[in-house]
């Protein structure tokens, strides 16, 4: 089969490199010419420091490269889908299946990845997404991960899963491509205020509290607007909202932590050096919520702290004196 992935950034990298490990003919892509180049010759990804680029990966910034890819994978930030994918629009066929593994809701349109990639593509192939508890730093060396594919059509998501699965890549198949989405897209805004927890000094208690909580009003959301609630509680909801919240090797919770020291977001974000998805999350996440009328106060406070300059002490002490609740009866989990 042969495979094309669309981003060189550390996720794309290491996708390409379970592809090659899976005897795919794997080529990626980079928009920037002089990376693409640098990357050919070293055989390394700066963004993915100490893991060796096969010979057999092929890397490019030429979009011809496209042509006559089985699958091709949709991996730049969130706010480079849509360019991406009018750039691969031309190059993709009928059987061609297009993969989304970007972790975002595009900023004033409030899509979902997989929206954003059917409008500018014509919706001429099946898109499936990939997403789950995965950093690039482990996968590029071959640490056991899961993720989940999710398509409403039960082939594609297995076409996926059988291209991607190995022995230290494990992959489930869902068709509840809305829930996968979102969780992915969520999350990301969690693992901020996490880290902002962190930057403040609260410690295990606080971040427990904050997680779980959150988990819920993620939950209502992804409901509300047509995902299924199983799919939260697995491994692209739960699983995925672990991960980003505990590792330093999450950028969101990186910048989370500087924020909370007293950096501004701007810069907590330039000090992290790459995309902090959690921020642009934050006020699609907001939108969504005033639109749908899903109550989401610690999503509200984030939005606030990050957009509207609010103490973030201020807001905790709104969170821990909100109204009283009954856990099961007043509130939505699992």
């Amino acid at each position: 089969m042969k495979a094309v992935v669309l981003g060189s950034g550390g996720w794309g990298t290491a996708l390409s490199l379970v592809l090659c490990d899976n005897g795919h003919e794997t080529w990626l892509w980079s928009h920037n010419p002089a990376k693409a180049a640098e990357m050919a010759e070293t055989r390394q990804n700066p963004l993915l420091k100490g893991v060796g680029l096969p010979d057999s990966l092929h890397i490019t910034s030429d979009l011809s490269c496209l042509e006559g890819a089985d699958m091709v994978v949709s991996a730049p930030p969130s706010f480079a889908v849509r360019e991406t994918g009018k750039k691969m629009a031309p190059y993709l066929r009928p059987e061609t299946i297009l993969v989304t593994v970007s972790k975002g809701i595009e900023r004033d349109t409030n899509l979902r990845m997989s929206q954003v990639l059917q409008e500018v593509t014509g919706n001429i192939c099946k898109v499936v997404a990939l997403s789950g508890p995965s950093h690039a730093e482990e996968v590029g060396i071959r640490m056991p991960t899961g993720c989940v594919s999710a398509c409403p059509d039960r082939t594609a998501a297995r076409f996926v899963q059988d291209a991607f699965m190995n022995d230290y890549f494990r992959i489930y198949t869902s068709y509840d491509i809305i829930g996968v989405e979102l969780a992915a897209a969520l999350k990301n805004v969690v693992a901020l205020s996490c880290g902002i927890c962190t930057g403040l000094g609260f410690q295990d208690n606080t971040k427990a509290l904050l997680m779980t909580r959150a988990m819920a009003e993620l939950t209502r959301l992804g409901e509300q607007l047509g995902g299924t609630r199983r799919t939260f509680g697995g491994l692209a909801g739960m699983g995925d909202l672990i991960v980003t919240c505990t590792s330093m090797h999450s950028r969101n919770n990186r910048a989370g932590i500087l924020i909370g020291q007293g950096k501004t977001v701007q810069q907590a974000m330039e000090e992290v050096g790459a995309v902090v998805e959690g921020y642009y999350a934050a006020e699609s996440i907001h939108q969504l919520a005033e639109r749908e009328g899903v109550e989401m106060p610690i999503c509200r406070c984030a939005y606030e702290v990050l957009y509207h300059g609010r103490q973030v002490r201020e807001v905790v002490a709104e969170l821990m004196t909100r109204a009283k609740k009954d856990e099961l009866l007043e509130t939505t989990w699992m």
